[in-house]
This record gives C-alpha cells, structure tokens and sequence, in this order.
C-alpha cells in the first residue's frame, strides 16, 4: 500500500549582511527538536503562501521571500512528506512561544547545521549557503487573459481582460500579497494595468505606467527595458513589473539564457532574486488558479 502524502512549506528566514548572516531555528516543544520552520499547506492554498503563513505564525515575523531553495522529502509513521522551502528576508515581528515553538535561535549557518536535528534541513541549508542571500526581489507578471485581439474593435492598448482574465487577476492577489511588495509598474496597455489592480488596491500600492516595458517598444529598445528593470531592485525592497508575451520572455532570455524554459503564460509570473543588483537565480511560477489545484 503506497504511503500516505502531506505537502507542507516552510522557509529559511535570515537576517544581518553579507558579511555576518543569522538563520532562525525553532525549538518544538513535543518534539523537543530544532528545525527549520514549516507547516503543513491547507487545502486549496498556495505553497508559497503557506510558507509564508508558517514562518509568521511559529516566528512572529514579516518576511520578503525571494528564491524557492527546493524541496525535501521523507517518511513520517508511514506518511510521506514533501516540503518545499524558500529563502525568506526577514523584516521584523516580535516571537511569542506557544505550546508549538516555544523558543528561537538565529545562529550563523554552520551553527544552524550543528544544532539542526534532521539531515533533512542541514541539505536546505546547505543549498541557502551556496551563494549570498538575496537582498532584492523583482517580479516580472505576463498581463491575464484579454480575448484575441481580432475580436475587439478599439485600439489595442484598450483591448480589456475578459471574463476569464479578470477572475486570473483576482487569483493573484493572494500569491502576490506573498512577497512584500511595494512598488507596482505597469505596460500601458489597459489589460496590463487591470491585471495589477486589484492586488495594488488591497496593498494600497500606486500602479505606475511605464512605457518602456510595452511590447511595442521592447521591439525598439530592448536594452531600455532590461536597465529599468534592473534599475528596480533596491535592497529590502520588491517591485512588480506587469508586461506583455514579447518582452516579458525576451527578457528572460537575456537575463537565464539557456537556463530556464522562457515561456511566459498568461497570469504567470516570474520571480528574480538579486544581489548587490546582480540577478541570482529565477523562479517561474504558473498562474496561481491552477497552481492552488496542484499543490493541495
């Protein structure tokens, strides 16, 4: 009989500089262990979200979550467990222990492996240790869906979502309240700027247009787009770039060339961790309406 299967998520929350950087443990009571912190994912919810739930509720903290680390996977009383985990900035909070976790260290990371119990979070660790942890985050998220073009009689740049796009943009709220993000920029075309509406609106961000990541334009000036979006990342600080199916790709190709498959679904999106402005690693992420169906 196959084992039983519990998806949970968690995260390696750091603080401090390059120079010095602190990860947090936590001590489980009942199981009188040190850990990373995770918890299982509740049906229907996002991975990421869950991750991010987790490390708030066992740590009392706020993070910015930047590069996914991977997962791990063992065998509990005959139950299998997947965790995915990520790389979390830490930005502040105030631990109160609970029956649950009732202590926090935040160790350097050879420290953390040394007092960490289970080989499982000592391989996390190792793979957060490989390179610096990153200190800014920038998104880049293909526009929802909007119909064919050959179907609307206005101006492209007025072409709206449809029904469909707008419930993708509803779905992406709460993936995108994950990150921490704080500086929203459009393309101009109108199914760009309503794609981040209703995010921006609930986090009380400002959508700004920007011509420069416009199909249209990208086509023109390539390297303009790829300096702005580069010029986005400041440290401790995380910008969403709406765009559009030529740009959005292209840029992902100058930037992991070789790397990663570009292909940019509608409603996807695209997470790059930076530091010191240098693009670390990238992350694709499906639209999040079906990913929630996958990962429950």
């Amino acid at each position: 009989m196959a084992a039983q299967r519990s998806v949970a998520s968690g995260g390696v929350v750091w603080r401090g500089t390059h120079a010095r950087v602190e990860v947090a443990l936590v001590h489980r009571p009942r199981y009188d262990d040190w850990s990373l912190p995770k918890g299982k994912v509740h049906d229907g919810e996002l991975a990421i979200a869950a991750a991010v739930r987790e490390v708030g509720e066992e740590l009392g903290a706020a993070t910015m979550p930047s590069r996914r680390l991977g997962s791990v996977r063992y065998t509990v009383d005959g139950m299998r467990k997947d965790v995915t985990f990520w790389a979390m900035r830490y930005r502040g909070g105030s631990f109160t222990p609970s029956a649950e976790v009732d202590e926090v260290r935040w160790l350097r990371v050879a420290d953390a492996r040394e007092l960490a119990r289970y080989d499982t979070d000592r391989v996390v660790l190792d793979e957060f240790a490989e390179m610096p942890p990153p200190d800014a985050v920038v998104m880049l998220l293909r526009h929802a869906k909007a119909g064919k073009r050959a179907d609307w009689d206005g101006p492209d740049l007025q072409r709206p979502l449809d029904d469909t796009g707008r419930a993708q943009a509803l779905a992406l709220v709460p993936f995108l309240s994950c990150f921490g993000i704080d500086r929203v920029i459009s393309a101009t075309p109108a199914r760009c700027v309503q794609t981040v509406e209703p995010f921006a609106k609930g986090a009380g961000v400002a959508v700004e247009v920007d011509a420069t990541f416009d199909d249209e334009v990208f086509v023109e000036a390539p390297s303009a787009a790829l300096t702005g979006l580069l010029s986005l990342a400041k440290p401790g600080h995380v910008a969403l770039v709406c765009s559009q199916g030529i740009t959005i790709p292209a840029l992902i190709d100058r930037i992991a060339g070789g790397i990663v498959d570009s292909d940019t679904r509608k409603g996807a999106a695209w997470v790059l961790s930076l530091v010191d402005g240098d693009i670390v690693d990238v992350d694709y992420y499906d639209d999040p309406a079906e990913r929630r169906s996958v990962e429950s």
